[in-house]
């Protein structure tokens, strides 16, 4: 489950659009918000490729955002 909160506040420190983020990503705007909110999970690979895109070094910080119990 992902922290929805702690990754939002990410890409409103990034000045990111999510549109922007998603295209980075290979996935559609609807693709991010879904997986965003819980409906459908991240991929491993997304996962990665979001990480480098916010800057998200770190496995702790990673586990903190993406893998929430």
């Amino acid at each position: 489950m992902t922290d929805t909160y702690k990754l939002k506040c990410l890409i409103l420190k990034s000045d990111m659009k999510l549109k922007d983020i998603a295209k980075k990503m290979g996935i559609s705007y609807f693709s991010l918000q879904k997986k965003m909110n819980n409906v459908v999970e991240f991929k491993a690979s997304e996962i990665m490729e979001l990480s480098k895109i916010l800057n998200i070094k770190g496995g702790k910080e990673k586990e903190e955002i993406f893998f929430v119990k």
